[in-house]
């Protein structure tokens, strides 16, 4: 493990959905660590100018524009080191009961469209024989939540996704980290789209337990932390991180305890 900055390490770095959340504390600690970053928003006012950041419009929902995009700003870096596959949003309602459009855009643009992006940041890794790698998952493909169903497919795929290239650039100098934030501080669930006439039994019970989990969760730089650490190992691997419960104690209980425990948990947390 590196006890250097970052930058001893990584030159640049691309992150999608920079301009808030976990992107937001991802980008500030690059930046913190002289490492130069291109960062991404739907909308670039929402990103900050500041020495050594590049801001740059991408709409995810677009996968060929998307690619274009990330590779003349790959051009312009002169390749990156690491890549940050962040951007993406939530949905919440009954899965049976809204229209599937809504959970098809979630496919797309966070599963479909996010592996576009790594294949083609690996390939330019893998020719340079350095890089890492990292596509955010979450907590949520282990954990799946209630009335979030696409969400929580999505982060399970893309954890199968990160499993699977992490046994292809073994011995290439390429990483590839799997970042699982648990609930963080980010408002997100300000932003969740809810769909009208998605309801379900129990909904409202599930959305204000949910609220309250992501309101007391810690703050996003805790997140960034844990990822440099990651990065700074050097290897790839799996980060869980977030509250205790969520980071340590959930996943030894899903390890090692029988699934109809983990469902009677999570029943009992969200009214269910």
């Amino acid at each position: 493990m590196s006890n250097g900055p970052l930058s001893s390490r990584y030159r640049t770095a691309f992150v999608t959905g920079a301009g808030t959340g976990l992107g937001l504390a991802f980008t500030e600690m690059l930046l913190a660590e002289g490492v130069e970053v291109w960062g991404t928003s739907r909308d670039a006012a929402r990103l900050t100018i500041q020495p050594r950041f590049h801001a740059v419009t991408l709409e995810l929902a677009d996968g060929a524009a998307a690619e274009r995009i990330f590779v003349e700003a790959e051009q312009a870096a002169g390749g990156f080191d690491v890549v940050i596959n962040n951007a993406g949003f939530g949905a919440f309602g009954s899965f049976a009961h809204t229209d599937f459009a809504v959970w098809e855009e979630q496919f797309r643009v966070m599963l479909v469209n996010t592996a576009r992006l790594s294949q083609v940041a690996l390939r330019g890794m893998l020719a340079r024989k350095r890089g890492a790698l990292v596509n955010i998952s979450s907590i949520a493909g282990e954990f799946g939540m209630p009335y979030q169903a696409a969400y929580n497919s999505v982060k399970a795929g893309l954890s199968a996704l990160n499993e699977s290239l992490m046994y292809e650039v073994k011995g290439t100098g390429v990483i590839v980290i799997d970042c699982r934030p648990g609930d963080y501080r980010t408002n997100f669930e300000g932003s969740v789209r809810r769909p009208p006439g998605a309801t379900g039994p129990g909904q409202e019970r599930a959305w204000k337990s949910f609220t309250a989990m992501m309101q007391s969760g810690p703050a996003p730089a805790h997140a960034a932390e844990s990822l440099k650490r990651a990065l700074l190992r050097g290897r790839s691997g799996t980060v869980r991180t977030g509250r205790f419960f969520q980071a340590v104690l959930g996943p030894f209980l899903a390890r090692f305890g029988s699934l109809s425990l983990k469902r009677t948990i999570q029943e009992k947390y969200f009214g269910l």
